[in-house]
């Protein structure tokens, strides 16, 4: 008993390394952001708020709003100062924005940002430029240049709908691992993939018609979700072969603890340290959520390279049932060498204990024809 709760214990300790260690501190880290104009003024403002960060914004100037509007829906930014007085592109590109508040109106400064790409991102700019604000003696206009559907205000629920597609299909890892240990390797993975499509069409219905995440693009949701959650299941499926009952741990380690922390979901990579920054660049959960992102918000802008992710690691599951099915072969081998070995041993000590039997006595024409007669009837 003392053994099987090391498990749970392993799992206590990763969960608080990876959640603490990616969501304890927020901080930008370079954290891309614009300030607005073309004059002096503006570009001595850049160069200002780019010395106190002290590394933690990246600082740069754009000519025209509309400029920034489009970097900020191609996530290139994640907040662009107008400063007031300042009519740099006044009213060019505004016709879509959704909740442009003001647009274009020098007379007070504005910040514009695309709480889409990031509710937690745009607060933090928010918090940043509003003392600026201040100094100019004007309230702060905050316009949204990339909204998020009604239903989701923060945009944390594509963040939400990836720990329950995530779950359904690493728990379900366990039960074909168990439960259909005694399956070929290939049932097994007809399972994975058919429950890979169960999985994804009961998170495409919380998307969809159950909670109004998202109000439009929802097979492409759809899509996505198959492709996230198959390879985990084939993943996962794969690892048992190895693993056995250590494979709950394992994937736990692989989609929950490393996957969970670094999608972006809640912060984006600019606001964790280094090692969670990576992993957002390829692992599958970021390619979920950033995909969704784009293909639901941003006009599918970058939305290619995240397929690219999901992709790859479905081809990954793939590979690594072809390798269980490999091992589980070469064991089965091993087994049935092993077992005609240890038969033939047996039989040898069999045969060694087995007296030899004594000579037979001469018999007349009689005893020869009783025998031959008796080894008729066994015959029959």
């Amino acid at each position: 008993m003392l053994t099987h709760l090391v498990t749970p214990l392993l799992m206590c300790i990763g969960m608080g390394l990876a959640y603490l260690g990616a969501f304890a501190h927020p901080a930008p880290h370079h954290l891309p952001v614009a300030v607005v104009g073309s004059s002096r003024s503006a570009q001595l403002l850049a160069q200002s708020i780019n010395d106190k960060a002290g590394g933690d914004l990246e600082v740069r100037t754009v000519a025209h709003r509309s400029t920034a509007v489009d970097q900020l829906k191609h996530q290139d930014i994640f907040g662009a100062y107008v400063p007031k007085g300042d009519g740099s592109g006044k009213g060019r590109g505004d016709a879509g924005d959704a909740r442009a508040v003001g647009a274009g109106d020098a007379a007070t400064p504005e910040l514009l940002v695309a709480t889409a790409a990031s509710d937690t991102s745009a607060s933090v700019v928010q918090k940043i430029f509003t003392p600026l604000a201040a100094q100019q003696g004007a309230p702060l206009k905050v316009t949204d240049v990339a909204p998020t559907a009604d239903d989701d205000p923060t945009g944390q629920g594509i963040f939400f709908l990836l720990v329950a597609i995530s779950i359904g299909s690493y728990a379900s890892v366990a039960v074909i691992g168990g439960a259909g240990a005694v399956l070929p390797i290939r049932l097994r993975a007809a399972l994975a993939a058919g429950t890979s499509f169960v999985v994804s069409l009961i998170g495409t219905a919380f998307a969809g018609p159950v909670f109004h995440l998202v109000d439009h693009g929802l097979w492409g949701l759809w899509g996505m979700a198959w492709l996230y959650s198959a390879g985990i299941l084939l993943i996962g499926t794969g690892l048992h072969t190895f693993l056995k009952r250590w494979t709950t741990l394992g994937v736990m380690a692989l989609f929950v603890m490393l996957n969970f922390t670094s999608s972006g979901g809640i912060f984006r990579p600019e606001m964790q340290n280094g090692f969670f920054a990576a992993l957002h660049s390829f692992w599958n959960g970021a390619g979920f959520v950033e995909g969704v992102r784009s293909h639901v918000y941003f006009d599918g802008y970058g939305l290619s390279g995240h397929l690219w992710t999901l992709a790859l690691w479905l081809v990954v599951g793939v590979l690594m049932v072809g390798v269980a099915a490999l091992a589980e072969r070469r064991r089965r081998s091993a087994e049935a060498v092993a077992a005609a070995n240890a038969a033939a041993v047996a039989a040898a000590a069999v045969a060694a204990t087995v007296p030899e039997p004594a000579p037979k006595p001469v018999r007349g024409r009689v005893d020869d024809g009783v025998e031959e007669e008796l080894e008729e009837v066994v015959g029959v």
